[in-house]
C-alpha cells in the first residue's frame, strides 16, 4: 500500500470516528422532548415499516419489535430485561396475574388497575372486550377481515370470552393450550375511544395503546415518530423521542450511522463491522430464536427423496458462511432447533460439511450426476441477513456435488405474501428465508405442521404433529420443551429444510446510545435506553 493511500485511509477512519462520536449528540435534541434529557433515538430498520393498527403489522418481527410493541401491549408481555443468557419469560402486562381451571380450557385474568391509554382514557375490562370483538366477532362494527385474519395467528384459539367483573376477564380456549399466556403477548389492545374516533379504516394513522411510547407522526413507508409515554404504568422511558426509519439498503444504513442521520442501525452489513468498531460504534449481539434456511418442496422432483435433502445439507459449508461471509454474526445451524431455544439439543448437531457423504447419498438416491433446481430468495427484509450473498455461497457448495441451483430474487413482502397463501413466489422448488420457531410457540405448527395454511414444502409427518399437539396441551413448560425437542429431532432427520445459520441479532449503536439490554429475543425493551454523552 502506498504512503498516500495509507494517509487517505487514516484520514477517512479519523473522520468516521469524529462522525460517530458526534452522532446522537446532534440528533439527541431533535424533535424536542419534554426536558427529561433522555434524547432522541433514531433507528435505521432493515425493512418496511408496519401498519400501525395493533395486530395487522405486515413487516415481520422487526416492525413489531421497534413499533407495535412500543405503542401497544397485550394482557401479557415478554420480560426482556431480567436475563440475557436465556430466552425471556412471559410476565404480566395489562393483566397482573392469571390462572387456568382444572379443565385446562378456562383462563381467568386479573387486570392491572390504574393503567391509562396514551389518550388519557382508562384501560379496563370493557377495553379488552372491545378489542376481542374487533378481532373475533364478525358482527362487531369495528371488525374487518384484515384484523380477523391477522388476529387468528395468536387469538384463533379463543372459543369464548367474557367479563366476570370489572377486574377480571375469562377466556376459554378451543383446546388445552399451555402457551396461551405467551400467545396473548401478541394480542395487542388499542384504545376503544381512539378507534371509534378515528374509525377502523383510519386508526392506523392515529394509533393509541398503553405502551411506553405514544404516536406522534408518520411519513408513509419512510419513518414513524413516537414520544415517551410519561404516564406509562411501568415508569416513563428514559428517552424523549423514538424515530424509526425504513432503510432497507445495508450500505445506506451504515452511511446514515456514520453521518449521524441515525444513531442505531439494525443488522449492519457484516463487512462494515470492523470499520464501524474502529469508528467507535458499539456492536451488540446475542443468540436468539432464529433460523436462516431454505424450505424444500418435499413432494416435487429430487427433493421428494429424503436422501437428496440430507445430501444437500451435508454439501454446504455453514461454518464458512458464518465466519467468512457473516463475520461471526451468526452460528452454523446443524439441526432444526435454533441454538437459543430450549428445544436445541447439543448432541443433535448432525449436518457437518461432508461433500463426499453428500455425493454418496445423491448416488444412492439415483442422482449420481446431480440435478437442476431453483430457489426464490428475498433481496432483504426482517431477519434475512445477506440473503442473496448467502444463497450464492450455497449455490457454489451445492454445485460442487452436482446440484445446480437457479437463484430467483424477489422482495420480502412478495415472498411472505405468497407463502401465506400456500404458494411459492416465482414458482421455484424452494424458498430461502429467515424464521423463528419458538419466539411464540403458536408459530411452530405453521412451519412443520401437516395442515399449515402456509407453504411448508408440503412437509408432513404424523409423529411430529402428535408431539407438537401434545406439547401445546401441556401446561408445564419443561414437559412441553421435551416434546418439542423430540419433534425437532425428527424434523432434523427428515431434512425438509436446508439448515444454514442461526443469526446472532447484531445491531450497531453510536457511542452516545446507552442502556440497551440485548436479550435472547427478537424483541427489545427500549424503556432503559437513553441518548447523550
Amino acid at each position: 500500500m502506498s504512503k498516500h493511500v495509507r494517509t487517505r485511509t487514516r484520514a477517512a477512519a479519523l473522520a468516521a470516528v469524529v462522525l460517530l462520536t458526534t452522532a446522537g449528540c446532534t440528533t439527541a435534541t431533535a424533535g424536542g422532548g419534554d426536558g427529561t434529557g433522555g434524547g432522541t433515538l433514531v433507528i435505521g430498520a432493515t425493512g418496511k415499516l408496519p401498519n400501525l393498527d395493533t395486530v395487522i403489522g405486515g413487516a415481520g418481527f422487526e416492525g413489531k419489535r421497534l413499533l407495535s410493541f412500543q405503542i401497544y401491549e397485550g394482557l401479557t408481555r415478554y420480560d426482556l430485561l431480567e436475563h440475557t443468557d436465556r430466552p425471556p419469560q412471559v410476565t404480566g402486562a395489562l393483566a397482573e396475574s392469571w390462572q387456568v381451571a382444572p379443565d385446562r380450557l378456562t383462563w381467568t385474568f386479573t387486570l392491572r388497575k390504574g393503567v391509562t391509554f396514551q389518550d388519557g382514557t382508562p384501560f379496563d375490562a370493557d377495553a379488552v372486550l372491545f378489542n376481542l370483538h374487533r378481532y373475533l366477532d364478525k358482527s362487531s362494527p369495528e371488525y374487518t377481515d384484515a384484523l380477523g385474519a391477522a388476529a387468528k395467528e395468536y387469538a384463533g384459539d379463543i372459543a369464548s370470552y367474557r367479563k366476570t367483573d370489572d377486574a377480571h376477564i375469562e377466556l376459554v380456549t378451543t383446546a388445552p393450550n399451555g402457551h396461551f399466556p405467551e400467545d396473548l403477548a401478541h394480542v395487542l389492545i388499542a384504545s376503544p375511544t381512539a378507534v371509534r374516533t378515528s374509525g377502523t379504516a383510519n386508526f392506523a394513522q392515529h394509533p393509541v395503546g398503553t405502551g411506553p411510547f405514544g404516536f406522534v407522526s408518520q411519513t408513509e413507508g419512510q419513518q414513524v415518530e413516537l414520544a415517551a409515554n410519561r404516564a406509562y404504568w411501568r415508569g416513563a422511558p428514559k428517552l424523549d423521542r423514538l424515530i424509526v426509519k425504513a432503510l432497507p439498503d445495508a450500505a445506506a444504513r451504515t452511511a446514515a450511522l456514520r453521518s449521524g442521520g441515525v444513531n442505531w442501525i439494525e443488522y449492519p452489513n457484516p463487512d462494515d463491522l470492523d470499520s464501524l468498531k474502529a469508528s467507535g460504534a458499539q456492536i451488540l449481539t446475542n443468540s436468539y430464536d432464529h433460523l436462516w434456511y431454505w424450505i424444500l418442496d418435499t413432494t416435487k422432483g429430487p427433493w421428494a427423496d429424503v436422501r437428496v435433502r440430507q445430501a444437500a445439507n451435508y454439501a454446504i459449508d455453514r461454518q464458512a458462511v458464518a465466519d467468512q461471509l457473516l463475520h461471526g454474526t451468526a452460528d452454523p445451524a446443524y439441526q432444526a432447533a435454533p441454538r437459543a431455544t430450549a428445544a436445541y439439543d447439543p448432541a443433535g448437531d448432525r449436518y457437518s460439511h461432508d461433500p463426499a457423504k453428500a455425493k454418496k447419498l445423491l448416488a444412492d438416491a439415483g442422482y449420481p450426476n446431480g440435478f437442476s433446481t431453483s430457489v426464490t430468495v428475498p433481496t432483504g427484509g426482517s431477519g434475512n441477513l445477506l440473503p442473496v450473498p448467502i444463497t450464492e455461497a450455497l449455490q457454489r457448495d451445492l454445485a460442487a456435488v452436482g446440484i445446480k441451483v437457479e437463484i430467483r430474487t424477489t422482495d420480502w413482502t412478495t415472498l411472505i405474501g405468497a407463502e401465506a397463501k400456500g404458494k411459492v413466489a416465482l414458482d421455484s422448488d424452494a424458498i430461502a428465508q429467515s424464521t423463528t420457531l419458538f419466539q411464540s410457540e403458536a408459530l411452530l405448527p405453521l412451519f412443520v405442521g401437516s395442515n399449515s395454511p402456509f407453504w411448508t414444502g408440503h412437509y408432513a409427518n404424523p409423529a411430529v404433529d402428535g408431539l407438537i399437539s401434545a406439547a401445546a396441551a401441556e401446561p408445564e413448560q419443561g414437559a412441553r420443551q421435551a416434546d418439542y425437542r423430540t419433534a425437532l429431532r425428527q424434523v432434523t432427520e427428515d431434512a425438509p429444510w436446508l439448515f444454514v445459520v442461526n443469526d446472532r441479532n447484531p445491531r450497531a449503536l453510536a457511542p452516545t446510545v446507552h442502556g440497551l439490554v440485548q436479550p435472547q429475543s427478537w424483541f427489545l425493551d427500549l424503556t432503559t435506553v437513553r441518548v447523550g454523552n
